[in-house]
């Protein structure tokens, strides 16, 4: 049972072990402030379900996942990886050249402030400071992730029986060096039953704010 949190924990993490840390991003290349709470409602191949997302759990984590759906990032995304009981792992984009951008902008770690609970959305990494693009919702609750420093910040207030539906069958199958090079390409030629994510937007929550 431990081999098995520690393997799907690496899941957790983009290309696991194959880089270096990188540094905290700086300031500069932070994004306009997002709301305090807002929602986001994914529509996707499986249904619909909503997040909640509380700014106050991780901030600078928040920023980024605002940017990513207002930008329009998620549509069109498959759900890569799914380990029933634990996690499912979405967030690289279809679109190699996008998603390498993404990737390659990463940002600093925060305070773990709430635990990986059932339903709690939170940023894949690669190592410290390296939260991008990737993120998983949690499909049970997962507390030794807290101590691996991955920061909740939001989570499915509705459409979680979506979520558990998401397709399973292809586990951690899919590589992500694939993904990488030849985005929806690769998935949809090998991996055909793939969910997917076919928009995420706002559906409530104040304006943006500028820092």
């Amino acid at each position: 049972m431990k081999r098995f949190i520690v393997l799907a924990a690496c899941a957790l993490f983009a290309a696991c072990g194959t880089k270096e840390p990188k540094p905290a991003a700086s300031k500069a290349a932070a994004p306009a402030t997002a709301p305090d709470s807002f929602q986001v409602q994914f529509q996707t191949s499986a249904g619909a379900f909503i997040v909640q997302v509380n700014r106050a759990l991780a901030p600078i984590g928040v920023d980024r996942f605002y940017k990513l759906v207002t930008s329009g990032y998620f549509n069109d995304e498959r759900f890569f990886r799914v380990v029933p009981g634990f996690v499912v792992q979405f967030g690289m984009n279809g679109d190699p050249k996008l998603n390498d951008r993404w990737q390659k902008d990463t940002i600093p770690d925060e305070p773990v402030k709430e635990t990986n609970a059932r339903g709690t959305i939170v940023f894949a990494n690669r190592g410290p400071n390296t939260r991008a693009n990737q993120l998983f919702i949690n499909l049970g609750d997962n507390p030794n992730l807290d101590k691996m420093g991955f920061a909740p910040f939001g989570r499915v207030i509705s459409g979680m029986n979506v979520v558990d539906a998401i397709y399973s069958g292809y586990g951690q199958m899919p590589d992500q060096s694939m993904i990488a090079a030849e985005g929806n390409k690769y998935l949809e030629r090998a991996f055909p039953n793939l969910d997917y994510i076919k928009s995420a937007t706002l559906v409530s929550g104040d304006s943006a704010k500028t820092p």
